[in-house]
Order: structure tokens, then sequence, then C-alpha cells
């Protein structure tokens, strides 16, 4: 047999495989420790098919034995499981430390009053944390990630005007019911003149640059039977919370960019376009998806997100 000289003088086989004529590869046994761990991970493989989940078989697998874990499922049922992931996690959420403590702190949440809860930094840190997530699944696929809402669509709830009252019971009532923003079309009613005057009162409200004739022959539109709109939206142009009627006295336009606008001709058509169209928005109820707990953690959330009233 072909043999070469070792290191240690010693004669090591060799495969018999030669290259270049003078270039061999040695026949050295493998490491004793590396059979060992070899062979160790073979029985560990067969005790884990054993015991957990692992082959498959047909449309199911093999389930393993004594391996069961019991858990307590979201509505309060007790169920126990083979051994798998999901029945781990559930457990876990169920009965892990930072479980049993969130469960705590949601109990105290719910026995609270709003003013203690905004008073206390240890629940207010709670509720941001677990009302940020419930904000994100729930709220903001329409109000954004920060709660800017969408003009046109949808609200801003992270600045200091609330259409239906920024109070946490104002809120509350906004989450829990629902709400209906609803401004009839005028389109049949007055007459492109009349909207035009309006729409030019309407700005001057706030402070924009308007036609002064015009401006006055809109108030008496405004503020009589023919137009109507002080109605909702007050003789001063504030607005009633009660109906949510928008405030349009303050330079925060949540239906149409007036700010966004490029010229004072530009800003009155939008406003015309509003008056002749009118507004229809609603906001469905969450009671029936949301617990009153979640509903009183999003409630300090978004109360927080406008500054609080």
């Amino acid at each position: 047999m072909n043999q070469t000289k070792g290191k240690t003088g010693g004669a090591v086989q060799t495969t018999g495989h030669a290259w270049d004529g003078d270039i061999q590869e040695f026949n050295n046994p493998l490491p004793s420790w590396w059979l060992w761990s070899f062979y160790a991970t073979v029985v560990f493989a067969v005790v884990y098919w054993i015991f957990f989940p692992a082959w498959p078989v047909a449309n199911s697998y093999t389930k393993g034995v004594m391996n069961n874990i019991t858990f307590v499922d979201s509505e309060g049922h007790k169920k126990t499981m083979h051994w798998n992931t999901r029945a781990l996690l559930i457990k876990e959420l169920q009965e892990g430390k930072t479980a049993v403590l969130s469960r705590e702190y949601m109990d105290k949440v719910a026995a609270a009053g709003y003013s203690e809860i905004l008073g206390d930094p240890e629940m207010m840190a709670f509720t941001r944390s677990v009302a940020k997530g419930l904000f994100g699944d729930n709220c903001a696929p329409c109000h954004g990630t920060g709660g800017a809402g969408v003009i046109g669509l949808f609200p801003n709830l992270a600045d200091d005007s609330w259409l239906w009252g920024g109070s946490v019971k104002n809120i509350e009532t906004t989450i829990s019911d629902g709400r209906l923003g609803f401004m009839p079309a005028f389109g049949d009613v007055l007459s492109e003149a009349q909207i035009a005057d309006t729409a030019s009162y309407v700005l001057s409200l706030s402070g924009q640059t308007v036609d002064a004739a015009a401006s006055a022959r809109g108030k008496a539109v405004f503020q009589t039977n023919v137009g109507g709109c002080h109605y909702c939206h007050t003789p001063a142009g504030t607005g009633l919370k009660s109906q949510g009627a928008a405030n349009l006295t303050d330079q925060i336009w949540s239906i149409i960019d007036v700010n966004g606008a490029a010229d004072p001709a530009a800003k009155k058509a939008l406003v015309e376009q509003v008056i002749a169209k009118g507004v229809e928005r609603r906001m469905p109820s969450w009671s029936k998806r949301l617990t009153p707990t979640q509903i009183k953690l999003l409630t300090v959330y978004v109360h927080e997100l406008g500054g609080g009233q």
C-alpha cells in the first residue's frame, strides 16, 4: 500500500489518490470527539422524533408523546394540546411573567377613572405602550400612524381642533358609538352667485383675503334662513361640537386643503365645492370589536395625541 512519512516520523496511510505526481491525500481517521458528537446528534434526533412533532404522514404528522401543553385560551377555556409553537406561545401569553403583569395593569386601568390614569405616570406609560398597538391595528389605517389623518377623508387627531369635542368623555363616545359627519348639499338650494358669496364670507372668518362686497352678501346668506349655516356653525362661525360642525374661524381645514391652495381664487373654489356638494363622513362604532378597557386605553391615547382638552 502506498505510504508517506508523517510529521512525527510515523507512517500515515493515504487514499491512493495522487495529483501532479507527488500530491497525495492522507487517509487520517476522524477525531474521536467528532465521531461521538455525531453519534450524539443521531441519538438526539431519534429521541426528538419520539417526543415532538416530526414526520409528515399523509395529511397529518406525528404528534409525539408525553408533550402535552395545557393553557387557557383568550375566551377563558382550558385546553390541552400536543406540543407546538402556537400552543407554547398561547401559554406564554397567558401565563408568562409579562402577561401576568400586563393583566394586572389592565385590571388597574379598568378600575381607574380617567383623571387617575392621566395623573399616574406608571399607568400612562402602560396605556401608551398598549394603546399604540391598538391604534395601529384599528385606527391607523384611516387616521395614519401618527393620527394626522387625510384631508377630505379622515380628521386629524394630532391637532387641537376637535369636531366632536376633545374631552375624554367626548372621545370615548366617538370611539364607542362612532360618528356621522354630515352637511347638506346646497347646490340645488342656493344659486351659484349665493354659493360664491357664502364662500367668500366663510374664508373671511379665518382671515383670508376676499372681496368685501361679496363677503357682505355671503354673510346675509350665512346668518339668515336663506342658507341657515349659522344653525350648525353658530353666528360667530365657531362651530357646534354637538353637531360635529367645524370651526370656520381658525386655520384648520379637515375637508379641503385651503392652506395648500395656490391663490385666493383656488381657495374660494374649494369652499364653493363643499357648500354645493355637502359633506358626509362616517366613523364606525367600535363597541362591538373592542372591550370597554381597550376603548378606555384608546381614549387616553387619542386624548394625548391632540394635547388633551
